[in-house]
């Protein structure tokens, strides 16, 4: 996920249910560019790429410029725009806390975010820009996305890629979720949480 830590902590690890056997998950915040594993009662960061002050700076430059050129501005926001994850700068055009319905109707088609992400590579070339969820745009290292990651994932716990599935809804050119698909990992593409549900759904059936 696009996500940080903190999102994944909330949303995920802390409702788990007691039985859960937290040593088989692997969570991956920001694009991949984070892995964190339960070991000793606790979750625990097992590697981080992050940036340099100098290229955060720059990037929320480039950001400020991007979106003054391109004049999206939205009527309402929720919270902060953008967020240093660390290893990822992202955009949330409505901003973090904004409500689910106001991100679903802001950019469906993503083609808000194919006009700022056009002019973000002119002022920031060797870097990943992607769009991610409803309004997001992240940035990360160049060559550092979830191919990468889910290679990282693949040495470090002996699965193979080959036996991954990487399930994702943006699964396009220019998507955040285009690298495992492009490095020829078996993908799905999927519209939303429900859909995700039923895909996992499906392949644990077919496992009994």
């Amino acid at each position: 996920s696009g996500g940080d830590w903190p999102q994944f902590e909330k949303q995920v690890a802390t409702r788990l249910p007691e039985r859960a056997d937290l040593s088989r998950l692997w969570m991956m915040p920001t694009s991949g560019t984070k892995l964190y594993t339960h070991g000793d009662g606790r979750w625990n960061t097992v590697y981080a790429d992050l940036f340099d002050d100098a290229t955060k700076t720059k990037i929320l430059e480039a950001f400020d410029a991007a979106l003054e050129a391109t004049g999206f501005v939205p009527e309402q926001t929720w919270g902060e725009r953008i967020e240093d994850r660390g290893s990822q700068i992202t955009f949330s055009a409505l901003g973090q806390q904004a409500p689910i319905d106001a991100k679903e109707h802001w950019d469906p088609r993503f083609e808000k975010r194919k006009i700022i992400q056009a002019d973000l590579k002119q002022r920031l070339p060797g870097l990943s820009i992607n769009m991610g969820g409803a309004t997001s745009i992240d940035i990360t290292k160049e060559g550092v996305d979830k191919a990468t990651g889910l290679a990282k994932l693949a040495d470090i716990s002996g699965i193979a890629t080959d036996d991954m599935l990487f399930i994702g809804d943006a699964i396009f050119p220019g998507g955040n979720d285009y690298a495992p698909k492009a490095a020829g990992m078996d993908t799905v593409k999927i519209r939303d949480p429900q859909e995700t549900l039923a895909v996992i759904e499906a392949i644990v059936a077919c496992q009994k």
